[in-house]
């Protein structure tokens, strides 16, 4: 994803009418302390795929030992006994194809968002880019976003995440209504999932999408009954969630309506999280300087129903991903996410009265935003009104 996701970010939100905030603020996050690096590429990667660029999510595997997640599409995850003792485990649990067959959903992939009962069998989410340009025949055009089709995928791990299940024919979550070769000449599709949360009998998460004929771009918000089944995803449409987005490569595709989008979110959201003492849910996200957004950095929003959030707030102050590279003073941050270490069960989807910021600080030489890059985590105090 790199800096491309720049790029991505500022056609999707070019001109896109956001919907309008609660104007009270519903709660107050607060950073309390310095930044600490848990992951850096120069000193702790096996090779040289090893930077972080996804959001980290979290799960507690079944001997109670941390499983992080986040690095790059050759995917690996770092595992300790705590949050404090985490360490890069070389073994690639998904690896990226590299597969011409943009039917077969195996071109670049990033484990996006994970969910556990038991620690040991893990429902996934899969960040997939097709990317046209580097297939002979697969592209009228040569240059990355021209050529790029992105789905959100589901793999199963059965081994506590030390591998994940692709499947045939692939288990595709949310699709555009179209083919890859539809369309060309920008970025098409669904694209970073946040992390999974549950809510009574159900499981959410919010994802972004491109726009086409029919569907306004913005965060869609996704739900199912039954995580083991990946077709049972639907997206909010307006009046409930009865929209679907089905692999437009298999026989008998049909589309399956639109999503409404929700949100004051200007990109796509890092996390989201529910606060255990009021049930409010608080999302963070990153902001370039611009429109409804004065200084660039890391913002929080909150909403009592998943749907209409307050004003966001900015948390972090800083140049972001989405900003120019040649004005950023040499450093800009990316990928945001809350995880409470303290949260009970096994998927880290709640917080308390603190947690940790965690998000990924990125070199920049000239103008270039490189791959030395650190994950790092920053506590944050955080109150919700009732």
């Amino acid at each position: 994803m790199r800096r491309l996701l720049a790029l991505l970010v500022a056609v999707v939100t070019g001109g896109a009418a956001l919907a309008e905030p609660a104007a009270i603020p519903l709660s107050a996050l607060t950073v309390v302390g310095p930044a600490r690096t848990i992951f850096k590429a120069g000193r702790d990667a096996c090779d040289g795929h090893d930077v972080p660029d996804a959001p980290a999510r979290a799960i507690r595997e079944a001997d109670g030992a941390i499983a992080l997640f986040g690095m790059h599409d050759r995917n690996r995850v770092l595992r300790g006994p705590d949050f404090d003792r985490l360490t890069l485990d070389c073994r690639i649990v998904l690896d990226s194809g590299l597969k011409a067959d943009p039917a077969a959903y195996d071109d670049h992939t990033w484990i996006t968002a994970t969910w556990t009962e038991d620690g040991k069998r893990i429902e996934a989410l899969l960040h997939h880019e097709y990317h046209a340009n580097e297939h002979p025949g697969r592209c009228t055009a040569t240059t990355m976003m021209a050529c790029w089709y992105n789905t959100i995928l589901a793999a199963r791990s059965d081994d506590g995440g030390r591998s994940f299940l692709r499947t045939s024919p692939p288990q595709v979550v949310a699709a555009a209504p179209f083919r890859q070769e539809a369309g060309q000449g920008r970025h098409r599709g669904f694209f970073n999932p946040t992390n999974i949360v549950r809510d009574g009998a159900h499981w959410y998460f919010w994802a972004s999408n491109t726009g086409w004929d029919g569907q306004p771009f913005g965060i869609c918000l996704f739900r199912s009954d039954d995580l083991r089944d990946p077709g049972r995803w639907r997206a909010w449409d307006g009046h409930g969630f009865g929209a679907r987005f089905p692999d437009p490569y298999r026989p008998g595709f049909r589309p399956g309506g639109t999503c409404r989008p929700v949100g004051p979110f200007p990109a796509p959201v890092g996390s989201v999280s529910r606060h255990r003492g009021t049930g409010a849910w608080i999302a963070v996200f990153l902001a370039g300087a611009g429109g409804a957004f004065a200084r660039p950095g890391i913002y929080w929003t909150t909403s009592r129903d998943k749907l209409a959030w307050d004003e966001p707030r900015l948390l972090v102050a800083s140049p972001s991903l989405y900003d120019d590279p040649c004005t950023s003073g040499g450093e800009v941050v990316s990928y945001p996410s809350l995880i409470d270490a303290k949260a009970p069960g096994r998927n880290f989807d709640t917080v308390g009265d603190g947690a940790d910021l965690y998000y990924v600080t990125m070199k920049v030489k000239g103008c270039e935003v490189t791959s030395e890059r650190d994950l790092v985590r920053r506590p944050v105090a955080i109150r919700v009104w009732p």
